[in-house]
């Protein structure tokens, strides 16, 4: 795309927003004023990378991951089933890295999980080979920063969902042999050895087999991801962990009462650990009105996901007429500028970055629509008085220095002792019916 066209949508966000609309195109673009001036600036410097993206499992729902029937150059806005993440909107907002989720549910068995996990590595792999003008992969931050300066896109793996190793540290490892570079510990529902932040707890945190699984991923420099987690899954990890762990989509429970966000008192465990809280645009986490709306809609979802759990279309589908039968308020653009701020109140502007999971929800924010909006949110903070150093440090910054030092700490552990051949029956003992194996009805 050129820079023109990327110019123009940028600019029309910018101003959609500020006329309190969506993202639509205006007959001209919008002037762009001192605010915008400097995000383009530090957008140029600092690669903007976004912690969480759906896209590999819209690619899988909606193609199979036949990547031949989605052109991702040419947009996907006037599709049937548009996604929220193409290049042309990625070029717009100025996205400089992505952390790519390779998620698979959490409901399903055994073996299953640790195929489709690799097979949703694959697909991120293949493509970045089809567009290699736009997109890099990455797995340190030099390669991030590298991919940056030639103008493409750093693509990272992130597993979502801790199940999708099947209790196998082998697995873990090869995972990160394949690119994965960091892992949510858990998903929606427990795993045999961390608690869900929207399950039941079983375990109260982490087992001895999941404080094993943190040490080994701080052996291997991949990050420990605590969105999702419970609370004291959270509080055990920071415990547990020698490298910065980070949050890959969450927002602040103070703000917003949801369950998958970050109370207080653990924001403020963690700077004493070095670690980044990626704030979410999911709307039923920036607002409190849309949460208590929404709330019934997240049992239906996993209601229809026990029902239909090889139909996931099906599932999205009955979803889409159950919001539309009970609809929210809908968050804004300046809700999640606050969940940014509060993160830097009590956590410190060293220890927020930004983590939408686009494709991953079913409607961004008003003003945060799809992935060309980033700017949008940062001209807000620009506008509430956030320096380009403080932007820069929200943009990548923070995620960079929190890779680097996973890195350095890699390094050392590696040299200290060899892989952990550890089974979960050696340190938590053999699994004992649906609950001690932490999985729980819908």
């Amino acid at each position: 795309m050129s820079v023109a066209k990327a110019a123009f949508l940028l600019s029309a966000c910018v101003a959609a927003v500020a006329a309190g609309l969506g993202p639509a195109e205006p007959t001209a673009p919008a002037p762009a004023d001192e605010h915008l001036q400097l995000v383009r600036g530090v957008l140029a410097r600092v690669p903007l990378i976004d912690g969480h993206n759906d896209l590999p499992w819209e690619l899988r729902d909606l193609t199979g991951n036949r990547l031949g029937r989605i052109d991702l150059a040419a947009g996907t806005a006037t599709l049937p089933d548009p996604t929220q993440t193409d290049i042309p909107r990625l070029r717009a907002g100025m996205v400089g890295g992505q952390f790519w989720s390779v998620y698979v549910p959490s409901d399903r068995p055994g073996i299953e999980p640790v195929q489709a996990l690799f097979e949703q590595i694959d697909v991120v792999q293949r493509m970045v080979a089809r567009y290699p003008e736009t997109f890099a992969m990455a797995g340190t931050a030099d390669e991030v920063e590298r991919a940056h300066r030639q103008g493409r896109i750093a693509s990272l793996i992130g597993i979502e969902g801790g199940h999708s190793i099947n209790d196998s540290l082998a697995v873990l490892r090869l995972a990160y042999a394949a690119g994965a570079r960091y892992m949510t510990l858990t998903h929606f529902s427990n795993n045999r050895w961390a608690d869900s932040g929207t399950d039941k707890p079983v375990h109260g945190g982490l087992t001895a087999f999941g404080r094993e699984a943190v040490r080994e991923m701080n052996r291997l420099g991949m990050l420990v991801d605590l969105s999702h987690v419970s609370p004291e899954t959270m509080a055990d990890a920071l415990e547990t962990s020698a490298a910065p762990v980070i949050f890959s989509h969450s927002s602040a429970r103070a703000l917003c009462d949801h369950r998958r966000n970050v109370p207080d008192d653990v924001l403020r465990r963690v700077p004493g650990n070095g670690g980044v809280v990626m704030v979410t645009f999911v709307q039923a986490f920036v607002s409190e009105e849309t949460r208590k709306v929404q709330q019934p809609g997240e049992d239906e979802w996993r209601r229809l996901s026990a029902l239909y759990p090889d139909d996931p279309k099906r599932v999205d589908d009955a979803m889409k007429a159950w919001h539309e039968q009970h609809p929210s308020p809908r968050a804004t653009l300046a809700q999640v500028a606050d969940h940014v701020e509060h993160v830097r109140r009590v956590a410190g502007v060293d220890h927020v970055g930004i983590g939408s999971d686009f494709d991953g929800l079913s409607q961004g924010p008003l003003g945060l629509e799809d992935v060309s909006c980033y700017p949008a949110l940062f001209v807000e903070l620009a506008r509430r008085g956030w320096t380009g150093a403080d932007l820069g440090k929200l943009a990548g910054g923070n995620v960079l220095r929190v890779m680097r030092q996973a890195e350095a700490v890699a390094v050392r552990l590696q040299k200290q002792r060899p892989p952990s051949d550890a089974l979960i029956e050696d340190l938590d003992g053999p699994a004992m019916g649906p609950d001690h194996a932490g999985v729980s009805a819908p």
